[in-house]
């Protein structure tokens, strides 16, 4: 379930015009107009070296509307910080659909359909009829693309948002503020993790996604309450437990994690405030960004 940014960005690029014909489930009107905000306490963690600090915050990169999770520390936090690091600087989406082109596309005469088992083949047809899809929605693409744009269609349909993503918000505060803002990678790097993964790998994901396509929005929902409480130690279970696979746990998670550690122990060496925003699942669990970052002696504390 856990999603690079750039990866939802690399769906949305190419299924958000058919999503679009895919039927939502819209809130009724009376819930509409009693709805408050719900109020979140998302975990919170600062690394410290003399004079500079850096704050970890774990982001949901699409939410439902109605979630107020910029309060307390973690607004305190932002608000003292001069710069913003994010996974990527997001492209204009003209940009994002040619670097999907370029990694996401099968060669010309392939088919995605014609390479899988026939179980895979059997659930993915099966998944994409249940979101009101044609058979041949991902015949273009590789396997891993059909995996990430799989799990977003059940997601979109039922109102999640990249809109009213933590990312997103995060963003454009910091352009409202003028400061900088810094990105731990870029799109093509995040997406050419996944076109890098063996062939194997990527069709065991997409079997993965395809099966499970009914309940996702069931466990987003959960890892969502286990964030807006900072419950990392559930958070983790949620979204690392069930990665079976150790090379994809590799390039999407354990990898990532210990190339940010090495970063955050050389931004130490300078002065000022950070405020980095990352997805949450890199911030719990085994292999952790802040149990990479204590095996070199740098210890992140819980602020809220």
């Amino acid at each position: 379930m856990a999603c690079a940014w750039a990866l939802l960005a690399a769906a949305l690029a190419f299924v958000t015009p058919a999503a679009a014909k895919v039927q939502r489930h819209p809130t009724p009107v009376a819930s509409r107009q009693v709805a408050s905000p719900h109020v979140a306490r998302p975990a919170l963690w600062k690394v410290q070296r003399g004079d500079t600090v850096i704050y970890l915050f774990g982001t949901v990169h699409a939410l439902p509307a109605n979630i107020d999770w910029f309060d307390g520390a973690v607004a305190q936090a932002f608000s003292e910080s001069t710069s913003l690091v994010t996974e990527i600087i997001e492209k204009k989406p003209e940009e994002m659909r040619a670097i999907v082109m370029d990694k996401a596309m099968l060669p010309q005469g392939q088919n995605l359909r014609a390479t899988l088992s026939p179980t895979t083949r059997k659930a993915l047809e099966k998944a994409l009829a249940g979101n009101g899809l044609a058979p041949a929605m991902f015949d273009g693409f590789r396997p891993w693309y059909a995996a990430v744009a799989l799990s977003t269609l059940p997601l979109m349909k039922s109102g999640y948002d990249p809109a009213n993503g933590v990312d997103g918000r995060l963003v454009k505060m910091a352009q409202e503020r003028g400061i900088e803002h810094v990105a731990l990678e870029t799109p093509e790097y995040q997406l050419g993790l996944f076109d890098s993964l063996p062939i194997a790998s990527q069709r065991g994901y997409l079997r993965e996604v395809a099966v499970n396509s009914p309940k996702i929005t069931t466990e987003l929902g959960a890892m969502i309450a286990a964030w807006k409480v900072g419950n990392a130690s559930r958070l983790a279970k949620l979204i690392n437990a069930d990665q079976s696979d150790p090379k994809l746990a590799e390039a999407l998670l354990l990898g990532r994690n210990r190339n940010w550690a090495a970063w955050i122990a050389e931004r130490l060496n300078k002065p000022g405030k950070v405020f980095i925003a990352v997805g949450a699942g890199h911030l719990a669990g085994h292999g952790s960004v802040q149990e990479q970052l204590a095996k070199q002696g740098i210890i992140a504390t819980r602020v809220q």
